[in-house]
């Protein structure tokens, strides 16, 4: 029989999972019999993410959070340390997904502080996150698999946004290196591109008609993005079925980017 897609027994780390397109795949990890632990820096949304997840899931003991600031090292550190614990010592999948949004600042307006506060969660928390994870798996020594949320703006130009399409070319750029890097470790590494997702984050931009009247136009699909539009693929790079899949960017967009 077939089951590639048979989560049972595994287990994954979700950064963000506590909203977003982090909680749709976590949702669906938690659906597919894996064991999940999600993080995210505001502690009383990750509870509450906590709670909705367990209420939903067959097996509550397979949910767990934590609070925790990607951008800050020593609360990746204990962050996964505790993650791991409550995963029964071992870790198959990590997805470094937190991330945080520009102002859409013009680059003749904006500080470098700005610039810095986009890298350092987008950047520095994905290179801290997969560093963990890879430690982990590579001490198993049984494979693994690695996946990093970047964003089309990582491939095509976007206005007053240059500090957060720097951040997520980096990101993929970062995922190549580390494909070729820790193959020999049996570990796959891949990111994930999406496009215009409706979630608390886009919340101000896909609501505003003039917005929505310029955009909508250029998505094939014809809509916007949902969280659970990043279910299959979650499931899909922590599973088997993507054992010959490394360094690949899987972009969900809608075909936003094609056309």
């Amino acid at each position: 029989m077939y089951t590639p897609f048979n989560l049972s027994g595994r287990t994954a780390i979700v950064t963000g999972g506590n909203g977003g397109i982090g909680y749709g795949m976590a949702r669906a990890l938690l659906a597919s019999g894996a064991a999940v632990a999600v993080w995210g820096s505001n502690a009383d949304k990750t509870r509450r993410a906590h709670e909705q997840l367990a209420a939903e899931c067959a097996d509550a003991t397979r949910v767990h959070a934590f609070t925790c600031d990607v951008g800050d090292e020593a609360q990746v550190e204990a962050a996964f340390a505790r993650s791991v614990a409550a995963l029964g010592g071992r870790l198959d999948a990590c997805f470094a997904n937190a991330g945080v949004s520009s102002k859409g600042t013009r680059i003749e307006d904006m500080s470098l502080e700005e610039f810095r506060r986009v890298q350092r969660v987008n950047v520095e928390g994905v290179f801290l996150t997969l560093r963990a994870a890879a430690r982990q798996m590579m001490a198993q020594g049984q494979g693994g698999s690695l996946v990093a949320t970047a964003s089309t703006a990582a491939v095509e130009g976007a206005a007053r946004n240059c500090h957060y399409g720097a951040s997520k070319g980096a990101v993929t750029s970062m995922v190549r290196a580390l494909a070729v890097e820790l193959a020999r470790h049996r570990i796959r590494v891949n990111s994930i591109l999406p496009g215009w997702i409706e979630t608390d984050m886009t919340q101000k931009s896909v609501t505003d008609p003039k917005f929505a009247d310029a955009v909508m136009p250029r998505i094939p699909a014809r809509r916007w993005g949902t969280i659970d539009d990043f279910g299959g693929i979650a499931v899909y790079l922590a599973s088997d079925a993507s054992g010959y899949a490394t360094g690949e960017q899987f972009l969900i967009d809608g075909g936003y980017t094609k056309f």
